[in-house]
């Protein structure tokens, strides 16, 4: 196990009705800035909810935040920080809603030019508005982390950064809200937490037996519960299982002392930004081809997750190797994302494109041993098609 220091300092909210908590959780006198996304919360009632309970405090809205938020976009919002004398967020939404308004309270303060939040990967931060969440999608992990990803639609730029002042204070977890989403976010949901727990457990076998059964726990609730989230929205155990398991993906427990990948991240990033393919679409598009390309570099973890994961103990090595990936694949293609380049209509000719994105962010040493080099992406990207 590797050296590592655990710090999370934000406060998990968890369960029916918990909304009507905020006036708890935001100091009295604040200027609130509720962010969220296409409107959807408006009719479902979180907004009502949220509302109801910021009576008393100073109110201003700003909606509009993309699946994929922008730069662009974002800097309208710093803008009303700014001008307003906003004192504190609240993100009401999933992943991107929480991904920007991190975006919004580090920029609101920043000295310098806000962009390089991103392009400095978070190193220049030195504060940020004080900001919660009210998750409404599980997905990301966003809600109980430091980190954040932003695109820059004029150039074609998807980026993240990282910094402990962008912890939400809070985030109220109520699988209720849940309720009312597509079954194509739900979908793209798991799949989204199933890659994160893999980015951090599918690397090398290096003592973590805590972290790994953990990171087993996870994967094993997401493939059982997931379905069932699916096939009955309204079944509350199973959205609280979903939502908690998709939390504990990404707050930094189960990557604490391993070493981790994020090479089927970053090559995935690059899909969205250059043809806009949902997140979780390119994580299962790019997952079971870095998997297969990677056979022989995983193979000791990917016999592990096989046998403790799918049960399967029988034949060589290799065979439960290949076996776990196409479990893997049939388990994103069961709840409805496609895990194929061409399913989204991309074919080998976009290639190239992705390639030179990759280089041009420095994208060519990925992975826990740095072994994806843009020759491993391209073979990568090949077997995706």
């Amino acid at each position: 196990m590797q050296n590592f220091q655990f710090f999370n300092p934000t406060k998990i909210i968890f369960g029916k009705g918990q909304i009507a908590s905020l006036p708890n959780e935001i100091p009295k006198g604040s200027r609130v800035l509720v962010t969220f996304g296409g409107g959807s919360i408006k009719k479902n009632g979180v907004y009502t909810q949220v509302m109801n309970a910021l009576q008393g405090y100073e109110v201003s809205e700003f909606g509009g935040i993309e699946p994929n938020p922008t730069y662009e976009t974002l800097m309208l919002a710093v803008d009303i920080v700014k001008a307003e004398g906003i004192d504190f967020l609240l993100a009401v939404g999933g992943g991107s809603v929480i991904d920007g308004t991190k975006f919004i309270a580090a920029a609101a303060v920043y000295e310098g030019e806000p962009w390089e939040i991103l392009t400095r990967h978070g190193a220049g931060i030195r504060e940020a508005l004080p900001f919660g969440s009210v998750l409404t999608l599980p997905a990301t992990g966003s809600e109980m982390n430091m980190g954040s990803v932003v695109t820059r639609q004029a150039t074609k730029d998807k980026l993240a950064f990282l910094h402990p002042a962008v912890f939400p204070r809070f985030s109220i977890l109520d699988p209720e809200t849940t309720y009312t989403l597509p079954p194509r976010q739900i979908g793209n949901g798991i799949v989204d937490a199933f890659t994160h727990i893999m980015e951090q457990y599918m690397t090398v076998r290096t003592g973590t037996d805590v972290q790994d059964r953990l990171s087993e726990g996870l994967l094993l609730s997401l493939i059982h519960e997931g379905p069932k989230a699916l096939k009955d929205p309204q079944n509350y155990e199973a959205r609280a299982t979903l939502m908690w398991a998709a939390t504990l993906a990404l707050n930094g427990l189960i990557g604490a002392g391993v070493p981790q990948d994020w090479a089927t991240h970053m090559v995935g990033h690059e899909i969205t930004a250059l043809h806009g393919l949902d997140h979780a679409q390119t994580l299962a598009i790019v997952l079971p081809a870095m998997l297969t390309v990677r056979l022989k570099e995983k193979s000791p973890k990917l016999v592990q997750y096989a046998e403790r994961v799918w049960g399967i103990t029988s034949g060589t090595d290799e065979e439960k190797a290949l076996a776990s990936i196409q479990k893997t694949r049939e388990f994103f293609e069961s709840v409805g994302v496609k895990t194929h380049l061409s399913d989204y209509n991309l074919s080998p000719d976009s290639i190239p494109g992705l390639l030179k994105q990759l280089q041009r962010h420095q994208m060519i040493s990925l992975g826990e041993n740095q072994s994806v080099t843009l020759e491993v992406s391209q073979r990568v990207l090949e077997a995706s098609i």
